[in-house]
């Protein structure tokens, strides 16, 4: 999920350097709420691990 989100990172920088704010936004978007979903998953996780090893 990490991943994903730092490629669509590149893909708005590129697009912003090259002018295309439409698509720059756009893949900024993406990247912000693929870093959110990564960020719960990863939350909900370390919550899980905790718990389960006592």
């Amino acid at each position: 999920m990490l991943h994903y989100a730092v490629v669509f990172l590149v893909i708005a920088l590129i697009a912003a350097v090259l002018g295309f704010g439409g698509i720059a936004a756009g893949a900024a978007g993406i990247a912000k709420i693929l870093f959110g979903v990564f960020l719960v998953m990863a939350i909900i996780s370390f919550l899980f691990g905790l718990t389960r090893r006592r």
